[in-house]
């Protein structure tokens, strides 16, 4: 445990409590207080970024820190999103998601900045990591509502709207992470020489897309049969993400090409 006793730190725990007291207001049926706290607690979040940002001189994308701090403010666009256009009322939940994704920059990962390394110096680093990063917060979103419609006794129409609402986020999460992929590969041709470098990381980015893949061949295959195995592939999918994340990248058991972004 570290706590990061600066600016930036600061900013990070003031917008993590205003989400957990976001969840509270949401919790006692006060929905507008609610989404107002999630949303003050977004903007310092924001404000932690650019402060980071202005830190490193350079954009926050590198380390766990940096990707978990992403993760953590951009929960509230995705909860909107999520609410607003996909119609999927699970919002209750999403700032204690945004707790969670933030409490490893807050507590664990260390802050130190530095310089990004020269196979990151190049224009695909943006989007790369950002439309895997908005994937990764889609996913797990679906992972949330997978869990719930685990325990909702089956045969309730709850349970039948929470596998829906899975597959939904799923379908909208996984183009980002095949974009992320393909980013990946075309960023490695130049950077490496070649499209594909058998890195751990690559192998993990490769086994969560295939992961979501069969969840999607699984669940026509079946018609839909087995909502309750359907949510668990996508729960065992997000854990797989989590490797994607952590293991790969800090595990050290395998050196890769991607060992610099720790």
């Amino acid at each position: 445990m570290e706590l990061k006793l600066t600016l930036v730190g600061a900013f990070i725990y003031a917008a993590m409590l205003l989400y957990v007291v976001a969840f509270v207001a949401m919790s006692l049926g006060r929905k507008k207080m609610g989404r107002r706290l999630f949303i003050a607690g977004f903007v310092l979040a924001l404000v932690s970024i650019a402060s980071r940002w202005v830190e490193v001189g350079r954009l926050p994308m590198q380390s766990m820190f940096e990707v978990f701090l992403l993760m953590g403010a951009f929960v509230y666009p995705v909860s909107w999103f999520c609410r607003s256009v996909m119609r999927i009322e699970s919002e209750l939940i999403d700032p204690l998601i945004g707790v969670f994704l933030l409490f490893p920059a807050a507590f664990i990962f260390d802050s130190t900045g530095g310089k990004l390394p020269p196979a990151l110096q190049y224009w695909l680093f943006a989007p790369h990591v950002a439309v895997y990063l908005l994937g990764y917060l889609l996913m797990f979103k679906g992972g949330v509502v997978a869990t719930g419609q685990i325990f909702t006794p089956a045969g309730l129409e709850k349970a039948r709207r929470r596998e829906k609402d899975t597959y939904r986020l799923v379908r909208v999460g996984f183009p980002f992470i095949t974009l992320g992929l393909i980013l990946g590969a075309w960023w490695g041709k130049i950077a490496w020489g070649s499209y594909w470098n058998w890195d751990p990381k690559e192998m993990w980015s490769l086994a969560m897309w295939l992961s979501f893949a069969w969840y999607f061949h699984f669940r026509i295959a079946t018609r839909r049969r087995f909502r309750r195995i359907n949510s668990l592939v996508v729960i065992i999918s997000c854990l797989i993400i989590l490797c994607t994340l952590l293991w790969a990248n800090l595990s050290r058991l395998f050196e890769g090409l991607h060992s610099y972004a720790s």
